[in-house]
């Protein structure tokens, strides 16, 4: 009797250990996976009784609050803010009681408080008696240039349209404007059916407010694109300098015996210019026959290497442009469209600013990044993103030949750009392309769309460089619609009027 006794003590015994012992690994290795799980209302409920983190607008200094949750008079219940509203939504996105979007998703375990590297501050909290706070993200964005951008987009005229802007020594996002955009405080309320109804709505509006158009969609980039076709001339040895001769008939006559006119058919000077020429003009047949010597396989690799068929997180996913494999690969006829961006490479306005950002940056393409640095409570540092190269698609002296032929865009008076990103519109040194990406449809069914990619070097009281990629969905000619906007980020950012 006493033996089976002690077999039965000695079971119970083991299963309590055994029993401590899965308690103490729930809570030191499940306990933020259980946390997360969709069905446990308690921790649903228990996020509304502590502050969420707060993001906020670094990137010149400002250190502005974009997002912060406050404490519901009279109650113990916390509810998200947004204090510019549609200005930063592209951004932020949002927070609702069911889900997040942008900043508010990819760093939700910081803003929650539930990462693993806030164990040690979540447990003081604790052991103090303090109340639970996530932790404080904050951006590459500088307000100054965030605002302009919102600004200038909602005042041209309705138009769907998005604005980025990026360091190009280091790849910090400045700007990150969409237009139209929404109010991210309409969908904070604690009202499911309220949501719901808000939510559907702006999913069902034909402008597409929640779509963030600074990474998605992609439109062709037109002209612009011979930034590529030229960066890939100068590195295969098509041009050996900006002043060597290149034809430029006007019409071009293709393999497959269609023709490929300049803009408004006009002839290109003589119809043998040199390069810069064909470049500050942006000469179609120009850079569409240098489309042909360099193939399209040549033509998507060097687009690959400024980033095009890459997807990667900024720290959310973006795609930032698209050279399709088989684009013009079977006949070079589709080539010569590719390489004028008229066949079907597409871009968004992040793709845009990283062309000009490679070419600022002596041909050193950095890896694009929003998040500068996430402080915990009590304002240490929990992790901070330092830059890295993302690519080199040319060398520093072609970069150079390309930045020269850029330079004329803006400051010949012959250049597409020099009414409006030129001296008679500012003083600042801005270096840029045009892109005017026709619709195949007629002005009056869908007007082109206008593009610009530009870059403002460092030096001559310019502190720190500045890249922006512009696209406004038929807006016209790049240089009439979009530079004017690149123009205004600038000078905002840089401080000038």
């Amino acid at each position: 009797m006493n033996r089976a006794i002690l077999r039965i003590s000695l079971a119970c015994l083991a299963m309590f250990v055994l029993l401590l012992l899965n308690i103490n690994y729930v809570q030191a290795f499940e306990a933020n996976k259980l946390a997360g799980e969709p069905g446990n209302i308690r921790v649903f409920d228990e996020q509304f009784t502590y502050q969420r983190g707060s993001i906020v607008a670094d990137g010149d200094g400002s250190n502005l609050v974009i997002a912060k949750s406050e404490l519901i008079k009279g109650t113990n219940t916390y509810h998200r803010v947004y204090p510019y509203g549609p200005v930063y939504a592209p951004v932020t996105g949002f927070d609702t009681i069911y889900s997040q979007t942008g900043i508010e998703a990819t760093e939700n375990n910081f803003l929650a408080g539930t990462s693993p590297k806030l164990a040690i501050h979540n447990l003081t909290s604790l052991l103090t008696g303090k109340q639970k706070q996530g932790a404080t993200v904050a951006l590459t964005i500088s307000p100054r240039a965030q605002e302009a951008a919102y600004n200038a987009l909602a005042n041209d005229g309705g138009h769907q349209a998005a604005v980025v802007a990026m360091n190009p020594s280091t790849g910090a996002i400045l700007a990150m404007a969409s237009y139209p955009s929404y109010n991210p405080n309409e969908l904070t309320t604690f009202n499911g059916t309220q949501l719901n109804d808000t939510y559907d709505k702006l999913v069902r509006d034909p402008s597409q407010p929640l779509l963030n158009r600074a990474v998605t969609p992609n439109y062709p980039p037109g002209s612009s694109f011979k930034i590529v076709t030229s960066s890939a001339a100068f590195s295969q040895g098509l041009v050996a300098s900006t002043t060597t001769t290149v034809p430029a008939p006007q019409p071009l006559t293709l393999p497959n015996g269609n023709l490929l006119n300049n803009d408004g058919d006009a002839p290109c000077l003589n119809g043998n210019p040199q390069v810069i020429q064909a470049f500050y003009l942006s000469c179609n047949t120009a850079f569409a026959k240098l489309g042909i010597r360099l193939t399209a396989p040549v033509l998507r690799d060097y687009a690959n290497k400024f980033g095009m068929n890459q997807t990667f997180d900024i720290p959310f996913q973006v795609e930032p442009g698209l050279f399709p494999e088989d684009s013009g690969w079977t006949d070079p006829s589709l080539t010569a469209f590719s390489a004028i961006g008229q066949f079907d490479d597409e871009v968004s306005p992040l793709q845009e600013a990283m062309f000009a950002a490679a070419i600022e940056n002596g041909g050193t393409l950095m890896k694009p990044y929003l998040v500068q640095q996430v402080l915990a409570p009590d304002l240490s540092v929990i992790q901070s993103t330092s830059p890295t190269v993302f690519s080199r698609p040319v060398t520093s002296q072609v970069a150079g030949d390309v930045k020269a032929m850029m330079y004329e865009v803006t400051h010949n008076p012959a250049g597409t750009a020099y009414q409006t990103a030129g001296p008679p519109a500012t003083s600042i040194q801005i270096y840029g392309k045009t892109g005017t990406a026709e619709s195949g449809l007629t002005p009056q069914e869908s007007p082109d769309d206008a593009v610009f990619s530009c870059f403002v070097p460092a030096g001559q009281g310019v502190s720190s460089p500045i890249a922006v990629g512009v696209i406004v969905k038929g807006g016209g000619f790049g240089a009439d619609a979009a530079a004017p906007i690149a123009v205004k980020v600038i000078q905002a950012y840089l401080g000038h009027s």
